[in-house]
């Protein structure tokens, strides 16, 4: 098992937003603990927010639109929290203190997340747009970690975190220790894996340049006929 970084309790997330904003999003996150995601409706969430039905849809098209604003608010503040002394750390490091972070920052989703696991197997359009925000999200995450996510390499990488994430949220949406240390172990696990398969990727991206490289020094191919007029050229 790979080194787990020290770390300090976090700090607490700030959020930001008009009350009617966080309103509807909290109104969101505790009926997904309640209800499947299917069956809540706008006017749930206005009744438990405690706005009209103009009020929400003034701050909110669609029920993605205000997971996609919680999930906002979350990277916003592990991005505030990123540590500049943690620079020199090795970077599998600094990526497990970023996620570990953001798994502190969602702290009370846990039965939202749970119910958008099980939605999302039932909804592949769901599913889909879940992993669009996921992948944006882990772009940003190695980012604060000092791991570079552009490009078609770096899109990759988002995905494979994306996925790696979501394989330990099952773990932590049923930790209940304090310290969160089955969510810590699990997330070492999938680093440990996801080392190995960075190793492959980069193997995997090296060889487009390589044939590009043999292709370059080959010869050209003369077009069929061009030694013949050659000939009667002479």
């Amino acid at each position: 098992m790979g080194r787990k970084p020290k770390r300090e309790r976090p700090r607490k997330a700030s959020v930001s937003g008009t009350d009617n904003r966080e309103k509807a999003i909290n109104a969101l996150r505790a009926l997904l603990s309640e209800q499947r995601f299917e069956a809540v409706g706008f006017a749930d969430i206005a009744e438990r927010a405690g706005l009209s039905l103009a009020e929400l849809r003034t701050e909110f098209p669609s029920k993605l639109a205000m997971l996609a604003a919680r999930n906002k608010d979350i990277d916003r503040a592990v991005l505030g929290g990123t540590e500049a002394d943690t620079e020199e750390e090795p970077a599998r490091d600094r990526l497990f203190d970023v996620l570990m972070r953001r798994f502190e920052a969602m702290a009370g989703d846990q039965g939202m997340v749970r119910e958008l696991m099980h939605a999302a197997m039932r909804h592949p359009s769901l599913a889909f747009a879940l992993n669009g925000m996921a992948v944006t999200t882990q772009q940003w995450m190695l980012e604060a970690a000092g791991i570079g996510a552009s490009g078609p390499k770096g899109i990759l990488r988002a995905q494979g975190i994306a996925l790696l994430f979501a394989r330990v949220a099952r773990v932590w949406v049923d930790d209940d220790d304090e310290g969160l240390a089955r969510t810590m172990a699990a997330l070492d696990r999938e680093l440990n894996r996801a080392a190995r398969w960075a190793g492959f990727l980069d193997d995997l991206c090296m060889i487009p340049e390589t044939m590009c490289r043999i292709a370059a020094r080959r010869p050209r191919r003369r077009p069929r006929g061009e030694d013949d007029e050659t000939v009667e050229a002479a």
